[in-house]
Parts: structure tokens; sequence; C-alpha cells
């Protein structure tokens, strides 16, 4: 007999009964009914019921048993009395008869409870992730993450994909976040960085004759913790094509997506391939975002018209004084009562605004103060075009959109939750597309690249020299499920020209492409060919398919939002031997009072 099990503990069924077994796991549970002692063995494979005769020699020291302890138990497979089957485990017909039971590794009192679903601070979760990682709810997320990547990767090879694995040692490279750095011991004062993603490796796969390249990719960036996003790693499904048009990236990874959600969904329905496209300046329009979750189906609609010259001198006046301005109109069918509004316009003074204009209608007319001033036939002529009718609402929102469209799109969401209008037990997957090649920052005035650098821009080097920068679209894209971003990608730019007169236009010098992506510029010197790509995050992923609210949940070892490995100690701090090797010297910030007293850093030597 095997030292340690003839069987799991997931394994056991009525056809076992009369055998000698012999299995080993984690003391789920105790269970002291007097003459009998009951213990729940765990693995991660399922629970088997031990029990133990009050007469046996074993008794005292099963007795004495911690939870959690690692036991071997060696013993007859009993079945059941039909009253004591336990029908919600696979193992509930029989129990195993404890003859012989080893320790293999005791347990301490434990800092936090294994069993139930008792509330356990982070902190103390992410110390002990080890024990955390035992719940089921967690090792069922876990396991659901091994399960979906290995249907991705197969559905990848099935598309005649080839997987790759790229440098983690690399070169920083301005990609929109913080780069982490390792020193190099062997050129003192030169760093690596670890890669924020693939981007030049995969487009270099591409330049190399390869023609399908995927990976799970892990990618490093030094940014802060949200919900949906862990600080430092994250993975994602890196993948690109040669020789393709957009639509042909589209077409390989919504089958991936479409089935992978479909495989592992629970029963909610999936958006159809071929997924919806939303240019990005509809989607801004229509949602005040471009992530939006469709599961709402709130379109907001421009009523600057309705407004321009009407009574209500305060969107009137908006309008007259500035080109920029817009009223977004935000339907709100079933939310056409004085109480809603009121408490919606509450809820907008809560989130910083002087308020939210509203319209209501009842007895075929429009109610409140904005229908009053700019008069019935004008709310009419709005409800009639929003399909609203008695007991419906609108809500405005005015101002430059760049200012005021994040307000509007939360806004839609809290009209949409609140009412009840959003549609539930489903995925709906769209593409934004259509991106705006540049973006002019307020505060320098400077022109810098909206979304990716390395994409080309719709029109090639014709509209970089003959277009308005903010009037150029580039093949850039984005898929959202359920008003998350899953991914980013491009058509790439794969001419140097092309690639260098973009820079050029966001303020990078050719020294400075040169320095930065020379690797990937000198291979497009030498035939390059047409390619795209994108990568949807695994990570996000999972945590929708698991629906989690937090990443943390689906990954094994997180960082807590501080950035911090509470598990193993890191970031952790070098000793003098470790700098001196690296030739390197830490200069912590001295946090000093000011005159005005606050507080500011200065650095200073340690």
């Amino acid at each position: 007999m095997h030292p340690y099990r003839t069987h799991n503990c997931g394994a056991l069924r009525g056809e076992h009964a009369g055998t000698q077994v012999r299995i080993s796991g984690w003391v789920h549970r105790i269970r002291d009914h007097g003459n009998l002692l009951f213990i729940d063995l765990r693995d991660m494979y399922g629970m088997s019921q031990c029990v133990i005769d009050s007469s046996s020699e074993l008794f005292k020291e099963v007795e004495g048993l911690r939870v959690e302890s690692v036991i071997t138990v060696t013993g007859e497979v009993l079945k059941r009395s039909d009253d004591t089957i336990n029908k919600t485990l696979p193992t509930g017909e029989v129990e195993v008869s404890m003859a012989a039971m080893e320790v293999e590794g005791p347990a301490q009192v434990l800092p936090m409870q294994v069993a139930g679903e008792s509330d356990v601070g982070e902190d103390i979760r992410l110390r002990y992730r080890f024990l955390d990682l035992r719940r089921e709810k967690l090792r069922d997320n876990i396991l659901l993450r091994s399960r979906v990547i290995s249907s991705i990767r197969q559905r990848m090879i099935d598309q005649d994909f080839v997987e790759f694995q790229t440098p983690i040692l690399t070169a920083s490279s301005p990609e929109g976040a913080r780069d982490y750095l390792v020193p190099s011991r062997h050129h003192p004062g030169q760093f690596y960085a670890l890669p924020q993603a693939p981007q030049q490796f995969k487009q270099l796969l591409m330049v190399s004759g390869f023609d399908r390249y995927f990976q799970i990719a892990p990618c490093f960036r030094d940014e802060d913790a949200r919900a949906d996003r862990s600080p430092g790693e994250f993975y994602q499904l890196d993948f690109e094509m040669a020789f393709v048009t957009q639509e042909d990236v589209f077409e390989a990874i919504e089958p991936v997506l479409e089935g992978v959600f479909n495989e592992f969904s629970n029963g909610k329905t999936v958006t159809k391939a071929p997924f919806p496209k939303i240019a990005y300046a509809d989607s801004m329009q229509k949602y005040g975002c471009d992530k939006p979750d469709l599961r709402n189906p709130i379109e907001m609609v421009d009523a600057t018209e309705t407004f321009r010259g009407s009574g209500f001198k305060v969107f009137a006046g908006m309008i007259e004084r500035d080109d920029k301005v817009r009223v977004y109109a935000i339907p709100a069918k079933t939310g056409g009562s004085r109480a809603f509004c009121d408490r919606m316009n509450s809820w907008a003074q809560g989130e910083g605004q002087p308020g939210l204009g509203y319209i209501f209608f009842r007895d075929g007319e429009g109610a409140g103060p904005i229908a009053k001033n700019i008069g019935q036939d004008r709310a009419a002529a709005l409800r009639d075009e929003l399909g609203l009718a008695d007991g419906d609402a609108i809500f405005f929102a005015a101002g430059d959109p760049a200012e005021f469209s994040s307000f509007a799109a939360a806004a839609r969401n809290k009209v949409g939750e609140d009412l009840d209008l959003c549609e539930k037990g489903t995925f709906k997957f769209c593409w934004i597309v259509d991106y705006p090649m540049y973006e002019m920052d307020k505060e320098t005035g400077k022109l810098e690249f909206s979304h990716n650098p390395f994409s080309m821009p719709q029109g090639g080097m014709e509209a970089l020299e003959t277009m308005d920068p903010l009037d150029i679209l580039a093949y850039q894209y984005d898929i959202v499920c359920n008003g998350i971003e899953l991914s980013s990608g491009a058509i790439r730019n794969h001419r140097a020209d092309i690639m260098l007169k973009a820079f050029d236009m966001a303020g990078y010098g050719p020294e400075v492409v040169e320095e930065k992506f020379g690797g990937m510029l000198n291979a497009f010197r030498y035939g390059a060919p047409p390619h795209g790509g994108s990568a949807p995050g695994i990570d996000r992923i999972v945590m929708m398919l698991a629906d989690e609210p937090n990443i943390r949940e689906v990954i094994a070892f997180p960082m807590n939002q501080q950035a911090q490995d509470l598990l193993m100690g890191a970031p952790g701090h070098a000793d003098e031997d470790q700098l001196k090797e690296l030739h390197l010297k830490v200069v912590m910030p001295k946090v000093i009072k000011t005159s005005d007293g606050s507080s500011q850093e200065k650095n200073s030597e340690n």
C-alpha cells in the first residue's frame, strides 16, 4: 500500500465499501459525538468523513488533533446508513473507519479560520495566504484560473498561433507607466527594466517571419492598485499576427473570448461574434466613456440644440458663450417621479456637482423647472426623440464634454442601476475603435499620443503630413466586456519613416526614437510586414468569470494595495554587501515641516 494514499479524499464511493484504503489530507473539521469522533479530511479533490470509536487505542491521539493538521488515515470503507448519508458530498455515501493514523504535519493555533466563511481582514489573509488558499472559494477561483488559461492556450493553438517566451530583463521604454528597474552588476550605473508588455519583442517576431505569435505573458508596471488592476504585475494573452487588417484581428480573437466565456459562464449568455463595434467618439457621446457597460440600455443624446436660445438661461447662456459646450440628455425610463429626480439631484451634489437638471413626464406634459423654462413644445420633441412617455424622465449634463463626460457616465450608470434597467446574467462584449492618434495636454499644451505610440495612423504618412493632428485617427481598438476593458490593441506602425514622423509630432526627435526603440526601428528597415494584435488581460477575464469584484481574489499570491507582499516581506531592504556589489547607494526621503505647517520630502543619503 502506498505510504500516503491509495485514493484522494474526493474519490471514495459506495462501490469501495469493504475495502482497505489510505487517504491523506488536512483536518477540516472535528465533530465529537461522545463515543464517536468524526473527522472531515480534505485535500484539493474533495472531502471524506473518517470515524473512530472511543474504544480504539487511537482515540486519545485523534481527539487531540488540531484542525488543519495534515494526517494519513488507514482503514476500511464503510457504507453509511440511509439516514446518515450526506447528499451534498460526492463521498457522502461512505466513511472510513480509522484503524491507523499518522500525523504528517501538526498545525498550531490558526491565525484565521479555514472552514466556513468567517470574515477575515485582508492583511491577515495576505500574510497567511497559504491558509487563505485552502478556503473553498479562493481555491476554486485559482483552479478556475488554471482551466481558463488552459482553454485559452488550446484555442490559440487550434488557430495556428505559436507560443513564445520573450525576455523578462529588457530595456526601459516610455510605454505609459513606470518601469520596474533592475540594476546591472556587470555594468555599473546601468539598469534593466522588467517589461510593461512584450510589445517590441512580439513585433520583432513578426519582422522575423513568424506569422502568428501568442504568449500568456507576465507584465510589470509600477502602478497603483485598483479593484480591477493588481499593482506590480499581471498576466495577459499577448498575441500578434502578420499580414492582417483590423478585421482579421477581431475575427481571430472573438471566437477565443466567446468560447472561453461560454465554457465558464455558468449559464450566463455571451455576446455572439462578431462583436458590436463602436467608434470612440460615439462611445464618449452615448455613454460618457470608452468602456461602456452595454448591459445598461441607456444611451445619452446630444440635446444642445434643444437648449440653444431657449428660456432655460443656465444652459442657453453656456452654449452661447462657448462653442465647446454641449448638453447631454440621459433618458430614464420609469424614473419619472419627483422623488427619484430629487434623489438623483442629491446624488449629483454628493459627487461634487451643483446638481442634476431633469424633466419628468406626467399627464402628457413635461414637469419640473427645466420643462417650464424651455416650454412644452421643446420638452415634447425631446421626449419623442428619446422614445419616452408618462412615468419617464430625462436628466441633463452640460459643459465641455472633456470635463463632464466622466460625471455623465456615472449618472448613466446610477440611473440604470437604481431603476433596475440593466440586463442581468449576461456578458456583453463590444469593440471600441477609431481612437484619436493624438491628444493635447491641457496643462502643457503639448501634443501627446492618446493611446499607443506604436499604432499605424489611419491614412499613413499622408495623414501625418496633411491633417490636423487632433483629427488623425489610429488603427487602435479596445475590447470591453460589461464596462471592463479587457484589452487594448492596434494595427502596428511597421514603417520606419512613418514611425519617426509620428514620434516627431509628439515631440520625440529621431535621436530619442533611435535610443529608446532602436532595435525595433532598425528591424523595420530590413523588411517588416503589416501586423497587429492585442492582449486581453487574464486576471480580468478570470475575475469576471468568477464573479469577483476584486482582482486579488483570482491571483494566488497578490500584493496589497500598497504593492507589498505581506507573505514574503517584499519589498525589503538590501544589505550593504548587495548594494556595494551593485554600485548603489540608498537615498531616503526625509520629511520636513515647512513654515506653513505642511510636509515636504527632501532626499538624504543613508
